[in-house]
């Protein structure tokens, strides 16, 4: 009886690993969002947002002339500031989001001394508008409509007048014996 035992675990062992070799390998996973791995399950994705949201409205904000401060105020901290390029911050935005598409944006803020002189922005600034719909996941079902518009009112058929009641009752007719008990 001895004798299997080594033999028997020594075969499961080696069964093991060659169910393994059939599996797909680690660089043949998919890494796009939304994929299932192995074809049955949807990996969890980490949402990632780097940097500052600038929108149409804030950089519409900031004129050439304002100071450093005032720029920081209006548009937040720039991500980076190069200690070899002093006249230049560099406002860096990126968002990797599960159901939405990436995004990223680089905008640069040129200045003169103290006095801002250009901002270089991207093509694609959305407003803020198109900024929170580009990162909305959320898919509202078919719900109904609550409310009626004024010509929906007057398109209604107008409801007839209600009869007036019967004097006889419809149906049969039962007779209870009184709730207070006689004396």
């Amino acid at each position: 009886m001895r004798p299997i035992i080594p033999l028997l675990t020594s075969t499961l062992a080696l069964l093991g690993l060659a169910g393994c070799s059939s599996l797909p390998s680690l660089d043949s996973l998919p890494s796009v969002a939304g994929d299932k791995v192995l074809g049955l399950v949807t990996p969890y994705r980490v949402e990632v947002v780097q940097g500052n949201v600038l929108t149409k409205e804030q950089v519409a904000r900031v004129k050439p002339g304002m100071s450093r401060a005032q720029v920081r105020d209006l548009l937040g901290s720039p991500l980076l500031t190069d200690i070899f390029h002093d006249n230049r911050w560099d406002y860096a935005f990126s968002i990797r989001r599960q159901g939405a598409t990436p995004q990223a944006r680089h905008v640069i803020a040129w200045f003169e001394g103290d006095q801002l002189k250009s901002l270089d922005l991207p093509g694609d600034l959305p407003s803020e508008n198109e900024f929170i719909a580009s990162i909305n996941t959320f898919k509202p079902r078919n719900q109904p409509k609550l409310e009626l518009s004024e010509a929906e009112r007057k398109a209604l058929p107008v409801p007839a007048k209600p009869e007036a009641a019967a004097a006889e009752p419809v149906g049969p007719v039962r007779a209870y014996p009184p709730l207070e008990p006689r004396s």
